[in-house]
């Protein structure tokens, strides 16, 4: 099987965020002032992403090098694989959206990009990766070999902030 370039893996939530909150701007302008344009940079930084992380993106290099360095949090590593996943799902949105819009589709474009924008929300003002929570289903499913995320396997026993027994 052929290897994609690599990946960071562990990757720094507070990044993913940063990047995250940078899609949602660009996705919700794009929808508000309905700026077909804006689908360019979203679909060139998920492939650039999806490809090798932050290394060829421009969003994602702001994000680790400008923006999470000076947040005044430690970093949270988080697994790498899921991310790539949730990247490569902002890929096909954003690029599905960018052929709607240049098909004459507006409104099915602005759709898409809401779907996005949602997505891309839950990840920036609530650290919630919908991919992050799919993954493991995906795995059990045996769509991603097991081999994919080793950290990923068994996420039912991992501590939630509701119940992680640390802070008890």
């Amino acid at each position: 099987m052929a290897r994609l370039p690599s990946f960071p893996d562990p990757v720094n939530e507070y990044s993913a965020r940063v990047v995250a909150g940078g899609v949602v701007a660009m996705a919700g302008t794009a929808v508000v002032l309905d700026q077909a344009w804006l689908t360019v940079p979203l679909v060139y930084g998920f492939a650039a992403r999806v490809a090798n992380g932050p290394r060829w993106s421009p969003l994602g290099l702001l994000a680790t090098k400008v923006v999470t360095p000076r947040l005044p949090v430690a970093a949270k590593l988080v697994p790498g694989p899921p991310k790539r996943l949730a990247q490569g799902i902002g890929f096909v949105l954003s690029t599905t959206a960018a052929l709607l819009y240049r098909g004459g589709h507006r409104r099915a474009a602005r759709t898409v990009l809401a779907v996005l924008l949602g997505a891309a929300g839950l990840e920036a003002f609530a650290g919630i990766c919908l991919a992050c929570r799919m993954f493991p289903l995906l795995m059990r499913a045996g769509l991603v070999p097991e081999d994919a995320c080793e950290s990923c396997k068994d996420i039912w026993s991992r501590p939630t902030p509701e119940r992680d027994d640390r802070t008890a």
